[in-house]
């Protein structure tokens, strides 16, 4: 069992090096923390959407800005989608499953406001109509997917594709960078504001 839970560890740490190795990758996750950065100076607000260990990593990036990541400091206005399971029940048995981020982007959604949507595969249905709502409403899109971006590619203003094909390895590098740029955005907000 030792070698096995080395072999996961050092697969992780694989895609990890990739992702380090990768210079435009990480020049996204720079620009990324700018556009929060400006959107959070310009009154705008971060909502973030996925779905199952994707929609607990976009509540988990929500807090850190709604919450604290490092600095004792002001709330930011960030939500997760998914957390009124009243709607999200209600909609998914009134209309569909796939149009519970939709409905909520239609409405609550205001030019210059970002949304990150969650997906390994890039191809979740009700994230896909999330982003194109979004696009239609003048919201700045970011998708955080595995290798190629799927359906999101299009979609996402800006693109984190992990290069893995792996759910949890993806998901795993997706809190990374998430977290860094929570990290980042909360030093550049609040020290520089």
């Amino acid at each position: 069992m030792l070698d096995k839970i080395k072999e996961i560890v050092g697969a992780s740490i694989s895609v990890k090096q990739q992702v380090l190795a990768d210079e435009g990758l990480l020049q996204i996750v720079e620009d990324v923390t700018g556009v929060i950065v400006g959107a959070f100076r310009n009154g705008r607000k971060v909502l973030f959407c996925g779905n199952g260990g994707s929609a607990a990593d976009a509540q988990h990036l929500a807090a850190e800005f709604s919450g604290r990541f490092y600095l004792d400091r002001d709330a930011l206005p960030a939500e997760a989608l998914h957390v009124n399971t009243s709607y999200l029940t209600a909609v998914a048995n009134d209309y569909s499953y796939e149009v519970i981020y939709s409905r909520l982007i239609k409405g609550l959604g205001n030019k210059g406001d970002v949304l990150v949507g969650l997906s390994t595969s890039g191809n979740s249905k009700n994230i896909v109509l999330a982003f194109e709502q979004a696009k239609m409403n003048g919201m700045i899109t970011v998708g955080f997917t595995g290798s190629g971006g799927g359906k999101m590619k299009s979609l996402s203003d800006y693109l984190i594709s992990i290069p893995s094909n792996d759910t949890p390895r993806i998901q795993e590098s997706h809190m990374l960078l998430g977290h860094i740029i929570c990290q980042l955005v909360e030093e550049q907000y609040f020290n520089n504001n």
